[in-house]
């Protein structure tokens, strides 16, 4: 029986560590993409899609994700989720536990081009303070990013 349970324990944590996987994944793609249409088509064009709830960078799934744009002075250039943010510094950004992670994003994808940045956020799917782990890469100047909640 107590072997059954450590079966099913490990099964568990392996599905949920393979749905991280994929979501990490699907993330980077995203940034990726984002970063190719911007080459494609030029940081005024990128910019809109983005900030366009039903755009081709916003994608509604299990965990809904969607591309965030910042300069590297902090200022959010384009948001899939918030576009209320357009156009506001928010470099001094912390979460709950006082991290900048807007400052994270920016040193991370200065310094070695692309990363994951750790984080306290709220999940507007469960109204909670969750773990979030978003992706960034830098292009143009700007760090483009993809989070996913943990």
């Amino acid at each position: 029986m107590f072997q059954a349970r450590i079966f099913a324990l490990l099964a568990a944590s392996a599905l949920v560590l393979g749905a991280q996987s994929a979501d990490k994944a699907k993330a980077i793609q995203l940034v990726k993409d984002a970063a190719a249409y911007g080459q494609a088509n030029g940081k005024d064009k990128l910019f809109k899609e983005v900030s366009m709830v039903t755009g081709k960078f916003h994608v509604a799934s299990e965990q809904e994700l969607y591309i965030l744009i910042y300069d590297l002075n902090g200022v959010c250039t384009a948001h899939g989720f918030r576009p209320n943010q357009i156009g506001t510094n928010r470099f001094e950004v912390k979460d709950k536990d006082g991290k900048a992670f807007i400052q994270e994003f920016i040193k991370i994808a200065k310094e070695k081009g692309k990363g994951w940045v750790d984080y306290k956020f709220e999940n507007p799917a469960t109204k909670k303070l969750e773990p979030k782990s978003t992706y960034v890469e830098l292009w143009n100047n700007h760090v483009i990013g993809c989070g996913i909640y943990k």
